[in-house]
């Protein structure tokens, strides 16, 4: 049935009054600054934090296993002896299937997680995953052979895959654009705890010779999903979510619980005409709900940049640098001369993403050579002292620059009606080159393999390096609508003045 004159006339007004109400939020979202932005959306901050704080899980087990492969008690319960090197290890195949076990997991988490988000949202996958973690992590624990290992840490991939895609999606959807990047990028800093609480744990149970050596560090893990799994019972479904359903009014009071008590109703109905607003743009210019909408149109540019970002974070070195244990051990420096990961995450504020990831990347490149170049000229302990040196050097350029600003891009990249689904193909493509990497980089430094030591950083120099050049070459969520819509160049968009409620849609873009 077609509307009459009187209905199309309402309809007409209804439209007015919420772009209107969205051009006022819109307008007073930009010119929040950080210290406003955080005493109008202290909720918003705290469930962003704890919902990410499911992330140390995944940071925690990645270098736990690396360390685990210099760790001679797990060596000696899942390795064999090597009379020609007279030690225990494990061989090269079996390093690449259990680094490569959780990513594998994680893939199908990642891929799964995007439709059931879609039907069920973040809150209730997010509580189904903290359940699943619990009884997996026995798996690992009680594992007898190095192939029930193996089946225990594919499964505990299913939910990392889950709480790595869900956490910067979630971040970017309750907060407004002062705090998106700094919540987006404290998804890698809890990644990166993660990193440091393991490296901790290995490094107190490194002169332990029992089973409780390799036992307890999986053990810990057990401390994190019962607590969170309280805290975020209470946790807030996300408004994007609750408008992309209909639900306008359920949003409107998830919008009063994410602000302070100072936040009106009116203010709140300002906030969700912004988002439904921000919907019908993408509805205007097509956009859907499926992975196969991930590759259509504008939003395959989206994709592209949203998967090649996440890649990036492997093919950096993350694989030599991220699990420095095993590589210093086979370069020759004693595990009590380790020192462990360095973080740092406040550039944002200071320089672009764009500026912060392109320079990250060559940077990085240039460091992994040098250790090369050292590696191939000496061999002595000075050598690989300061091979060491570098790569620790490394670590802390990573975590001030690819590392986290990598999580920012992905995340507000992203259509909102594609976002999950986007980070989902992107944290998949990361979990498909960690496994190609992890499957070559055994074969480069285990002495019964390659042997390549430090050399090995000639090709994660180059790997980076290749990611430098597209880098090189290649804001609110609707604003981005608007410039992918027009096809501008991502790396223009600085240059560019939006208005996305310009009535005539090519009057949205101006240059300046």
């Amino acid at each position: 049935m077609e509307a009459t004159a009187g209905e199309e006339s309402a309809i007409a007004n209804d439209w007015k009054v919420v772009t209107a109400d969205g051009r006022q939020a819109t307008i007073a979202e930009h010119n929040l600054t950080l210290k406003q932005a955080i005493k109008k959306y202290p909720r918003a901050i705290m469930w962003s934090v704890f919902v990410s704080l499911a992330i140390i899980m995944e940071g925690y087990d990645i270098v736990l296993m690396g360390s685990l492969f210099g760790q001679k008690a797990f060596l000696k319960k899942y390795g064999n002896y090597y009379p020609a090197i007279g030690e225990y290890q494990l061989s090269a195949p079996w390093q690449s299937a259990l680094g490569n076990a959780p990513n594998i997991g994680a893939i199908f988490g990642a891929l799964a997680n995007g439709y059931w988000v879609h039907y069920f949202g973040y809150r209730r996958v997010l509580l189904a995953s903290l359940v699943a973690v619990v009884g997996f992590i026995f798996i690992s624990f009680f594992a007898t052979s190095v192939e029930m290992l193996l089946v225990g840490e594919i499964l505990c991939g299913l939910p990392w895959g889950v709480f790595a895609t869900m956490a910067p999606a979630y971040a970017s959807e309750v907060c407004p654009v002062a705090l998106r990047g700094y919540l987006t990028v404290y998804v890698n800093l809890c990644w990166a705890f993660g990193q440091l609480i393991a490296a901790g744990v290995m490094e107190g149970f490194q002169p332990v010779n029992s089973k409780w050596a390799y036992k307890v560090p999986f053990a810990v893990q057990w401390a994190w999903p019962v607590p969170l799994f309280c805290i975020l019972f209470f946790a807030p479904e996300s408004p994007w979510w609750l408008i992309s359903k209909g639900k306008i009014e359920e949003a409107e009071k998830t919008v009063m619980r994410l602000t302070s008590k100072s936040m009106t109703s009116t203010d709140a109905k300002q906030i969700v005409a912004m988002m439904v607003h921000t919907h019908e743009i993408e509805l205007e210019v097509e956009t859907g709900t499926s992975y196969f909408h991930c590759f259509k149109g504008v939003d395959l540019r989206r994709t592209e940049i949203a998967c090649v970002v996440f890649g990036a974070e492997i093919f950096s070195g993350l694989q030599l640098g991220g699990n420095p244990t095993y590589f210093f051990e086979q370069a020759g420096v004693p595990d009590s001369k380790l020192s462990r990961t360095i973080l740092s995450w406040f550039l944002i504020a200071a320089m672009g993403r764009r500026t912060i990831f392109v320079g990250g990347l060559f940077l990085s490149a240039c460091f992994l050579c040098l250790v090369g170049i050292l590696s191939a000229a000496s061999s002595s302990s000075g050598s690989s002292y300061a091979q060491a040196g570098i790569v620790m050097f490394w670590m802390f350029l990573y975590y001030s620059t690819i590392g986290p600003v990598s999580y920012a891009i992905i995340s507000e990249t992203s259509a909102i009606k594609l976002r999950n689904k986007s980070v989902c193909l992107a944290r998949i493509t990361y979990y498909l080159s960690a496994i190609v990497c992890a499957t070559v980089s055994p074969y480069m430094i285990n002495p019964t393999e390659g042997n390549w030591k430090g050399k090995s950083g000639f090709f994660w120099g180059g790997t980076c390096f290749v990611c430098f050049i597209w880098a090189f070459f290649r804001r609110t969520y609707e604003e981005l609508d608007v410039l992918f819509a027009n096809g501008v160049k991502a790396r223009d968009f600085s240059s560019c003045v939006v208005d996305a409620y310009a009535e005539d849609e090519t009057a949205r873009v101006k240059r300046e």
